[in-house]
């Protein structure tokens, strides 16, 4: 028997994934394009409809904008280069992710999530107490993610880059990588998949922290209503909805993630 709280989640989730590709009104004539970044539990691909923590999010975020603007909605799943690339152009107005250097002349950044930690971490039975012992070692690393400048520099730290944090698990399952680098939400996520989850993990090492914002293309027309979208973002997060998203997606090893 499900809980309240349960249902709750359930009904929301679902009220959520219904707002993509939404169509608001006919009188609503402004296209929106939102990218989420393709990486679990932030962004889910599935045939049955693409969901996740900051898919569902964003999608809060419009569904409050469109009291006050019209909108049409747009929201795909892209890498983290393309979305990139794409914020760079004016093709995304709107995502959810890191700070990145490149960005810095074409975005503006209009407000905080909670800062994530990431860490390296192997197989159970290994620990690393600094960077230095991984020297020698290889990591899987999220292609076009940067977790870690120390790391990065290090010409003595090998990477593979992979597609998703999923292939990241295979490597370090198959003993192709001795450890992989990330956020620890994405990184436990993707092992959720082994029944014997909870001890496939060694002791983590935490390399550094970094914040997520919701940030908008200076070449979106959503730049004339900041004002609106600061207000609409900050009210959702008050309100524990994203921390809602997060135990529904993470309902899972939670303690392992705290």
């Amino acid at each position: 028997m499900l809980t309240l709280k349960q249902l709750y989640q359930a009904s929301y989730l679902l009220l959520l994934l219904t707002c993509n590709q939404y169509t608001w009104s006919d009188k609503h004539t402004q296209l929106l394009q939102i990218r989420t970044i393709a990486v679990s539990p932030y962004g889910i691909e599935a045939p049955e409809g693409d969901s996740g923590i900051y898919f569902d999010l964003a999608n809060t975020l419009v569904q409050q904008l469109t009291a006050d603007t019209h909108f049409l909605l747009d929201h795909k799943i892209y890498p983290y280069v393309r979305i990139i690339h794409e914020l760079k152009t004016g093709q995304t107005d709107l995502s959810i992710m890191f700070k990145y250097k490149e960005l810095e002349d074409y975005v503006t950044y209009i407000h905080p999530l909670p800062t994530l930690t990431n860490i390296v971490i192997g197989l159970s039975g290994t620990e690393f107490k600094n960077i230095a012992e991984l020297e020698g070692k290889t990591l899987a690393y999220l292609r076009g993610a940067k977790f870690s400048d120390a790391i990065d520099n290090n010409p003595l730290i090998l990477k593979i880059t992979t597609k998703d944090f999923r292939q990241g698990i295979d490597l370090l399952k198959a003993g192709r990588v001795d450890a992989i680098i990330g956020p620890s939400e994405p990184i436990i996520a993707a092992a959720q998949k082994f029944d014997d989850s909870e001890q496939f993990f060694g002791l983590p090492l935490a390399v550094s922290e970094r914040t997520p914002w919701v940030q908008i293309s200076n070449k979106s027309p959503l730049m004339a209503i900041i004002p609106q979208i600061k207000q609409h973002i900050k009210y959702i997060i008050e309100k524990d909805e994203l921390e809602t998203l997060r135990e529904f997606y993470l309902s899972h090893h939670r303690h392992i993630i705290e």
